[in-house]
């Protein structure tokens, strides 16, 4: 789609390029230590955009529904959710957030670069030193509202009011801080099961991948775990191990589309991921305790 375009930012790192860069108009402040991007499309065609920086990276996606792409932030796996308003992805320094989408709808987003020495921070925070864990399409309604704040500022920039959106920098900051301790792998782990946060993106992930075979690796990266340790947490979350639960999430598609006439149980059992039609028969009596034929005929 062409050579993607670079701009800087106040805080001294690269701006997120999006290619072609006119489909997109773009509304920039800058404060001490943080630069807001006030993003809105302006035209409903597919594009790319990447970014890799030394600074933080808060992204909040107002809007935005694609028909085809997908999403990466480096350390996690890509993304390829439909439906992405009203969500917010952290891109730690030195990570690299890459992606292409077909809109559905003119999306409308916000980039945050926050500069991990910013002039403005307590050096007791040791914000500088914070390990961030990289996040995609999460929802916090504190870290929302003060990144709302913060972008009416950039939207409608007083110098009257520069005060204000530093002040708000440094909340974002603190909001920045406590959702990263809220999501360490110790705190998850001592509480007995996936946090919040964790079992919505592990469950969301799932949903996207059914007809994959998922590795337990890829989860746990996902919830910021060891292998190991989500295995426990996922199976006291869910009350099954993450195989099983793949499993019978499969199974109750499938129960959705044995109720269309349109598609074989052999089309059925391939389209969810299964090799052959006899494993899928297996699986779906010990989950249901009749075959695909018998549960299709019960529908009649």
């Amino acid at each position: 789609m062409g050579e993607l375009d670079t701009g800087k930012a106040g805080v001294d790192c690269p701006i997120v390029r999006i290619a072609p860069s006119d489909v997109a108009r773009r509304q920039i402040a800058k404060w001490n230590g943080i630069q807001a991007d006030v993003v809105e499309l302006t035209r409903q065609e597919p594009f790319e955009y990447g970014f890799q920086a030394p600074c933080h990276l808060l992204v909040m996606t107002e809007r935005a529904e694609r028909d085809d792409g997908a999403t990466l932030v480096e350390g996690l796996p890509k993304s390829t959710l439909h439906e992405i308003s009203h969500k917010l992805s952290l891109v730690p320094a030195g990570h690299r957030f890459c992606g292409w989408q077909k809109p559905r709808v003119l999306a409308r987003a916000n980039f945050f670069y926050i500069n991990p020495r910013g002039p403005l921070l307590d050096p007791e925070l040791r914000f500088a030193e914070t390990e961030f864990k990289p996040r995609l399409y999460f929802f916090d309604r504190d870290l929302w509202e003060t990144a709302l704040k913060l972008k009416a500022q950039a939207q409608h920039p007083d110098s009257g009011q520069r005060l204000y959106a530093e002040a708000l920098g440094v909340v974002l900051v603190h909001e920045l801080l406590r959702v990263n301790n809220d999501a360490a792998p110790v705190k998850s782990y001592l509480r007995g099961g996936l946090a919040g946060w964790q079992k919505n993106q592990v469950a969301q992930y799932i949903e996207e991948h059914l007809t994959e075979d998922i590795p337990v690796a890829a989860l746990a990266a996902l919830a910021g775990l060891s292998p190991y340790h989500f295995a426990r947490a996922f199976k006291q979350t869910f009350g099954l191990p993450p195989h099983r639960y793949l499993t019978g999430r499969r199974i109750e598609k499938a129960k959705s589309l044995l109720a269309k006439p349109a598609a074989s149980v052999t089309q059925i059992g391939l389209a969810l991921g299964f090799s052959e039609v006899s494993s899928f028969t297996t699986a779906f009596h010990k989950h249901a305790g009749i075959t695909p034929s018998e549960y299709r005929r019960s529908l009649d």
